[in-house]
């Protein structure tokens, strides 16, 4: 295993008795690392790891001894490549959950609602779902390698919430909807330079970077670090509503034949055409 994944087991490190498959979680001095482990999938989610990592977090949630959350991919090839298309493929769905619903939406408004500050560790490809997951952190450390982007208009899928209109606050309406419109894949420098990462460091390097951000996070007042995260999701706090229209639409759509053009051509290995849907 490699020796900076923080899924491998360090010295002073607690290992929570809940047995994950999909992920594992750690915490070091006031660190929670949740660590997305399907590299065989490139850290791709199904249900069950969402429902996982929501455990997590909220497990971290409720530790008073964790102070910062960092989220990460296993390996260093990708930090989540966004929702499975291969399960999708198979099922029709990302199959089967704890409650029977697929809990993306909750597990977006966990990372916002936590209490305390979530880093991204983008150690990879940060694509579709995955490149999300990290906007919706409240700092990101990425690697030089490291690819971002979206895939859902490729694939038969959208995130008509905080995915679009949360990503235009950050870097703008015309670099959001390019990042959208043309599922391009931008690299780490191009992301610094946009405002959506705040540090790019070797890989070799990613998960101490972590670890020193996180340390002066944890020397900072937590009742501060709360109420200064809460002021700064109130302002786009009407997202969560178009978020859950967004989803919504979602389910619809996947259902269309052109949602699954998109899914047959991604596991075809082919450019989808979606030419008889235009008219």
């Amino acid at each position: 295993m490699n020796p900076q994944d923080p899924a491998a087991p360090r010295k002073g490190w607690i290992t929570v008795s809940t047995a994950y498959t999909d992920i594992s979680y750690r915490t070091e001095e006031g660190l929670a690392w949740i660590v997305i482990n399907r590299p065989e999938r490139y850290n791709a989610f199904r249900a069950k790891t969402v429902d996982e990592m929501i455990h997590a977090f909220k497990r971290a949630w409720a530790d008073p001894e964790v102070g910062i959350v960092a989220i990460r991919g296993a390996g260093d090839k990708a930090f989540c490549t966004g929702g499975d298309q291969k399960q999708r493929a198979e099922t029709g769905d990302y199959g089967p959950s704890e409650s029977g619903l697929f809990e993306i939406e909750t597990l977006h408004k966990t990372i916002r609602e936590i209490h305390k500050p979530v880093i991204a560790a983008v150690n990879g490809w940060a694509i579709g779902g995955g490149h999300v997951l990290h906007v919706l952190c409240d700092l990101t450390v990425a690697a030089d390698h490291a690819k971002f982007g979206q895939s859902g208009p490729r694939v038969g899928s959208f995130d008509a919430g905080f995915g679009t209109a949360y990503l235009a606050r950050i870097i703008g309406e015309k670099r959001a909807r390019e990042v959208w419109y043309t599922c391009r894949q931008y690299d780490a420098e191009t992301m610094l330079q946009w405002g959506l990462v705040n540090e790019v460091v070797p890989i070799a390097e990613l998960d101490d970077a972590v670890r020193r951000l996180a340390a002066e996070m944890l020397d900072k007042s937590p009742t501060a670090l709360r109420v200064v995260k809460h002021s700064f999701n109130a302002d786009t706090d009407h997202i969560a509503g178009i978020s859950t229209m967004g989803f919504a639409s979602l389910d619809l759509y996947v259902e269309t034949d052109e949602a699954k053009e998109g899914v047959r051509a991604f596991n075809e290995k082919r450019d989808p055409d979606f030419g008889a849907y235009r008219g």
